[in-house]
């Protein structure tokens, strides 16, 4: 891996700083608002379907989330959800917007360490206002020489990010936490992978089998990382 890297990515949300928790806390509260209609363990997999039917319509992100929040509420309510009801959804999606950026450890030495030996590139997915907006309040925009906000993380998605970068995928590196999306199509196109485990990971992303490939390094934390390159 060593010599043949030139490009590293980082995935943002749960890589570089902290995300998943704060959706776990605003499905708590949506569950506990709706707890009237339906036991909160079956309003949650509720939403999980209702994300799952309209990922292709809405992508991934904060908005995607609220709008499925809203078709639940309206689905399990039998459409006899209060307003008072959707305020305080509405209000939950607000809160969730304005949770503050905390850096997840090791990012800035490892970022520290890496820049200018290596070409580096933020590639993420997610809402774009909340994906840059969470980027210029982490601090960390300087250290990246391109950034990239997916739609999706697909084959094809790394296929076009590396033809923008002009990358062999030989020369790349994907850091993240989730095997499904930040590595797996990053291997199968010939490229590297290391993930970094976040302690929790949406059901959507979460990879039960153990993976062993050539081209893929399990990290226990960013910094890792340093001990390979």
């Amino acid at each position: 891996m060593k010599d043949s890297i030139k490009t590293i990515a980082f995935d943002g949300d749960d890589t570089l700083w902290m995300n998943e928790p704060y959706f776990q806390e605003a499905e708590k509260q949506f569950c506990e608002l709706l707890e009237n209609y339906l036991p909160q363990h079956s309003v949650s997999q509720e939403l999980f379907n209702t994300e799952m039917k309209n990922l292709s319509l809405y992508g991934y992100g904060v908005k995607g989330f609220m709008l499925c929040m809203m078709e639940t509420a309206s689905r399990v309510s039998n459409r006899t959800a209060s307003l008072e009801l959707i305020d305080k959804i509405i209000a939950n999606r607000q809160e969730l917007l304005q949770k503050p950026i905390e850096l997840l450890q090791g990012v800035p030495r490892t970022l520290e360490q890496l820049k200018g030996r290596f070409r580096l590139i933020l590639a993420t997915k997610g809402d774009l206002l909340d994906q840059e907006r969470k980027l210029q309040r982490s601090g960390l925009e300087d250290y990246f020489d391109h950034i990239e906000i997916m739609s999706d993380k697909k084959v094809s998605d790394y296929q076009k990010l590396l033809k923008n970068l002009d990358c062999r995928p030989e020369n790349f590196l994907m850091l993240g936490n989730s095997i499904k999306s930040d590595i797996l199509p990053v291997l199968e196109l010939g490229g590297y992978g290391g993930h970094i485990p976040y302690h929790v990971t949406w059901t959507y992303e979460q990879h039960e089998h153990n993976l062993k490939h050539v081209n893929f390094v399990e990290l226990k934390s960013i910094d890792g990382i340093l001990n390979y390159l």
